[in-house]
């Protein structure tokens, strides 16, 4: 068998044809991906809605609209209603003084902008430490961690160090500021932005 002479030609056909097949199987894996990962995205987000505003009857993400933030977020806000009665609103708030960069929370409102709950979406905090913020700030057993019953308009969120009202995580303080920071920001975002609908 004679040895193909390696030239420029050559090396760039063997480039292009590589190319070809990789960008061929990363356009058929994405096509394949693409409608699971909506439909597990569209889950969690109801899933969330459902655990920050218990107890509604309506759909709420066919009453969705979007604000705002004074940081040039955009939040999604997400009417729950029993009947015609709002109960609250569970905003989709993001904040990126994290740790590692962006937190993603859905925050649960009432009409008056207490923290009915929340339910971490995103992070990339670090394991053990600030990756705690789904259980350490609604323990019903140490009040001062807890978020859950305040309002951010009458209550400090601010963490204890920061002369505020909330302990921070153990070892955690950046994440503790910026949990903070992203709920703080669904609340200013949702009563002065004009989402009291």
């Amino acid at each position: 068998m004679a040895k193909t002479e390696s030239n420029l030609i050559n090396m760039v056909l063997a480039l292009l044809i590589i190319t070809l097949v990789a960008g061929g199987t990363l356009g058929m894996v994405y096509k394949v991906t693409k409608e699971p990962i909506a439909t597990a995205k569209l889950a969690k987000q109801k899933a969330a809605i459902e655990s920050v505003v218990p107890g509604f009857d309506n759909n709420p993400t066919d009453e969705t609209y979007e604000l705002t933030s004074a940081e040039g977020y955009q939040l999604e806000v997400f009417p729950c209603k029993k009947g015609s009665e709002l109960l609250g609103v569970a905003i989709s708030s993001k904040t990126m003084k994290g740790f590692s960069g962006e937190i993603k929370l859905m925050v649960g409102l009432k009409p008056d902008g207490s923290i009915i709950n929340y339910s971490v979406l995103e992070h990339k905090e670090t394991p053990g430490l600030g990756s705690k913020m789904q259980e350490w700030f609604n323990s019903t057993e140490k009040p001062s961690q807890s978020v859950l019953g305040k309002n951010p308009g009458a209550d400090n969120l601010t963490v204890s160090k920061d002369g505020g009202d909330v302990d921070a995580i153990t070892a955690a303080t950046i994440s503790s500021r910026a949990f903070l920071d992203a709920i703080t920001i669904a609340y200013n975002t949702y009563t002065k932005e004009g989402g009291q609908k």
